[in-house]
């Protein structure tokens, strides 16, 4: 098991660095000069011409490549064009309110979304199951902004139960934190219940049918200890894929629902960094959010050793 998580830990490497040449020239070969904005409309084309002697923007593509590369493997990921900060002091102010999102997103997911899973799988055909069946059809087919809307005029603006915008942080008080995430936190976790919803159902609904299962339920057994014990540990290994990737595919859910809720996150400073040209900073996150995605999938892979012991690397 060491074994293999240090040969996928290793395996990442190369992973990165091929994210790395591709976000970097993905940047460079899109028109538009970071130069330019940062100079303003009055600028003069000398003002231009100097701030791209200051920040190294003159230089051939492949040698700004290799000085970054290099600043990168010591930890310097350079300063702000837009911010005019680090980048690392910029990012780990941003790290929280996406963390503490992303976190409440998939608890909220997991626990809605599994027992309505097992629910509609033991009681199929029912009103129930197709209750539970329209809600992952219209949780997938609903935009993330649209579901932030409404749930924004209608218990921010008509109920006045929330706030409509903003983020507090942990540290100031759990009430207003609690406060300012739950419309975000449910805005997201809408799509990915129905995910889970989905998967769990057909999971279990195929485990459900298994002999071990008939012979469980002639024995006498609970049907709580028939549902848990039997359908759903025997069904986990695709619902926690699912879940790994619902958790993978929340970065970019965040980037949506930090720009309707005015959340000073990761998602936001995306998308300032992208229109404003912002390369350090766009370079440092995409990274961060593929270097999350990588080992995402490798506690998915882990996992399934516990689940399944005849798994084995």
């Amino acid at each position: 098991m060491l074994a293999y998580i240090a040969k996928r830990l290793l395996a990442t490497i190369p992973v990165m660095a091929v994210v790395a040449v591709f976000v970097f020239a993905l940047l460079r070969l899109t028109p538009g000069d970071p130069a330019a904005i940062i100079a303003g409309s009055a600028a003069t084309s000398q003002d231009v011409a100097n701030i791209r002697l200051k920040l190294g923007l003159d230089e051939p593509i492949v040698t700004q490549f290799f000085v970054w590369l290099g600043n990168m493997a010591r930890g310097d990921f350079g300063e702000s064009f837009f911010f005019k900060r680090t980048v690392a002091s910029l990012v780990g102010d941003r790290v929280e309110p996406t963390l503490m999102l992303s976190l409440t997103t998939i608890v909220l997911s997991v626990l809605i979304a599994v027992p309505l899973g097992v629910v509609a799988a033991y009681r199929q055909g029912t009103w129930i199951d197709r209750i539970v069946m329209g809600f992952s059809v219209l949780g997938f087919s609903v935009p993330v902004f649209v579901i932030g809307y409404v749930l924004i005029y209608v218990f921010a603006i008509e109920l006045a139960w929330l706030p409509v915008q903003g983020y507090q942080p942990l540290r100031d008080g759990v009430g207003g934190f609690l406060q300012r995430l739950v419309l975000p936190s449910l805005t997201l976790s809408v799509i990915y219940i129905a995910l889970i919803a989905r998967i769990t159902r057909t999971s279990v609904l195929e485990v459900l049918g298994e002999d071990y299962i008939r012979t469980a339920r002639a024995k006498g057994l609970p049907r709580s200890t028939v549902l848990m014990r039997h359908a759903l540990r025997n069904a986990a290994v695709p619902i926690v894929t699912v879940i790994g990737i619902g958790a993978a595919l929340l970065i970019g859910g965040v980037v949506v629902t930090e720009s309707v809720f005015s959340i000073p996150g990761l998602g936001r400073l995306t998308v300032d960094a992208v229109l404003a040209r912002d390369y350090p900073t766009v370079q440092a996150v995409i990274l961060l959010f593929s270097l999350v995605y990588v080992l995402l999938n490798l506690l998915v892979d882990v996992a399934y050793t516990f689940l399944d012991p005849r798994i084995r690397y």
